[in-house]
C-alpha cells in the first residue's frame, strides 16, 4: 500500500511538473513549426496549394484576434491547466462581486517573470473564474506579434489571450456588449527586472495609458495583486565592473531595442527540489481581485482628470495590498512600493 501511495504521488508530481515544462516552448514550437512548414510547403514541394489556403485564410481571418478571438470552454478547461495551478499552488481570492451590468479593465500586478498567476486564473479554469465570477468573460492581453504566427493564434485565441493594442482593448470595453473584464499586467517586461524574491515593488507611477483607457471606455478598473508571484524564481544581478554585468546589461539593451523585451538573467529549481534549474520554485501564489473603482465614460479626459483617477487607483491598490499581505505570507512592515 505505501509504495502505491508514493508510486501515484510521485506520478502526480511529474504530470504538474509537466504541465509547466510544456508552457513557454509550446509558444515556441507553435510559432516556428507553423512558419517552417509553412515556407516549406509554399517553396520546396507540390503541396504549395495548402500553403496558399492557409495563407489566405489567415488573411481573410486577420482582424478575429483584435475582436475578441475564438474562445473553447473545452481547451479552457483542460485537465492539464488543473496540474499547472496544482504544481504551485495558484489560487483566486474574490473580495467583491463583478456585476455583469458594467465592462471592466483589471489590472494585476506584479509581472513576475512570466505572470503565472495571470495565466492560470484568467486564460484558464483551473481555478474556477467561471464559478467564482458568473456571466464575465475574462481575456488576458498579452504580447500582440504572438497573433501574427498561424496555428499558435489560434491557440492563444481559444484560451481568450488577447493583444495588448488599443483597437482590440477598446473594441472588448466598449464595442461589445458588457460583461467583459480585459485583464491587463500594467507594469508589463520591464516590470519583471523588479520582480526579486521578497520584493513587492511595481511599475506604475508613469504608466496611466490605463486609466485613460477605462476612462474612454468607462470600463470600471479593478486592482488585483499576485502574492507569491514574485517568489517563483531568482533573479541574478551581477556587481558592476564584472564581465558578467558587462555581458547582461549589452544583452538586455539589445533585446528591449530590437525585440522589445526585457531580458532578466534568472533561475529557478531543476527536476528535483535541491538543484538548479529553469522550473519555477512551488511557491504558492494567490491572486486577490479587489474592489472595483467606478469610473465615469470621457471621450477625450485630460491629463488632470487621468491624474485623478490614476491616484485613486493607486490608493485602492495599496489599500488591497495592506488588507492581505499578512494573510499570504508577507511581514507586517511590508510596503507596496510603486516606481
Amino acid at each position: 500500500m505505501a509504495m502505491a501511495f508514493f508510486s501515484r504521488l510521485n506520478f502526480q508530481e511529474g504530470l504538474q511538473t509537466f504541465s509547466v515544462m510544456h508552457w513557454i516552448p509550446t509558444y515556441v514550437v507553435l510559432g516556428l513549426t507553423s512558419t517552417i512548414l509553412i515556407t516549406y510547403g509554399l517553396v520546396c514541394t507540390k503541396f504549395w496549394i495548402l500553403s496558399v489556403l492557409v495563407l489566405a485564410w489567415h488573411a481573410y481571418d486577420w482582424n478575429t484576434y483584435q475582436e475578441g478571438g475564438r474562445r473553447s470552454a473545452w481547451v479552457r478547461n483542460w485537465t492539464l491547466w488543473k496540474y499547472f495551478q496544482k504544481y504551485f499552488p495558484v489560487k483566486l481570492v474574490k473580495t467583491h462581486d463583478l456585476s455583469p451590468k458594467h465592462n471592466y479593465l483589471i489590472a494585476n500586478h506584479p509581472h513576475g517573470i512570466f505572470s503565472f498567476g495571470a495565466f492560470i486564473n484568467f486564460a484558464t479554469e483551473a481555478t474556477g473564474f467561471d464559478r467564482i465570477f458568473p456571466n464575465i468573460t475574462p481575456y488576458l492581453g498579452t504580447i500582440r506579434w504572438f497573433f501574427w504566427f498561424p496555428i499558435l493564434r489560434d491557440y492563444m485565441m481559444s484560451v481568450g489571450v488577447c493583444p495588448v493594442s488599443e483597437t482590440t482593448l477598446k473594441y472588448l470595453l466598449s464595442q461589445k456588449h458588457t460583461s467583459n473584464a480585459v485583464v491587463v499586467v500594467v507594469g508589463g517586461g520591464a516590470e519583471a527586472l523588479l520582480c526579486h524574491p521578497g520584493a513587492s515593488t511595481v511599475f506604475l507611477k508613469h504608466r496611466k495609458g490605463f486609466v485613460k483607457l477605462a476612462l474612454q471606455t468607462g470600463a470600471h478598473l479593478v486592482p488585483t495583486y499576485s502574492f507569491g508571484e514574485n517568489e517563483t524564481y531568482n533573479q541574478e544581478t551581477f556587481p558592476e565592473g564584472t564581465w558578467k554585468r558587462f555581458f547582461q546589461k549589452k544583452f538586455q539593451e539589445i533585446f528591449k531595442k530590437h525585440l522589445r523585451l526585457y531580458l532578466c538573467t534568472f533561475h529557478g529549481r531543476g527536476l528535483t527540489r535541491e538543484s538548479w534549474g529553469f522550473l519555477p520554485f512551488n511557491h504558492p501564489i494567490t491572486t486577490v481581485v479587489g474592489e472595483p473603482l467606478p469610473i465615469p465614460m470621457i471621450q477625450n479626459p485630460d491629463k488632470e482628470t487621468v491624474d485623478k483617477y490614476h491616484t485613486l487607483y493607486i490608493n485602492a491598490l495599496c489599500k488591497l495590498f495592506d488588507e492581505y499581505k499578512i494573510q499570504y505570507g508577507l511581514p507586517q512592515t511590508q510596503k507596496l512600493t510603486i516606481i
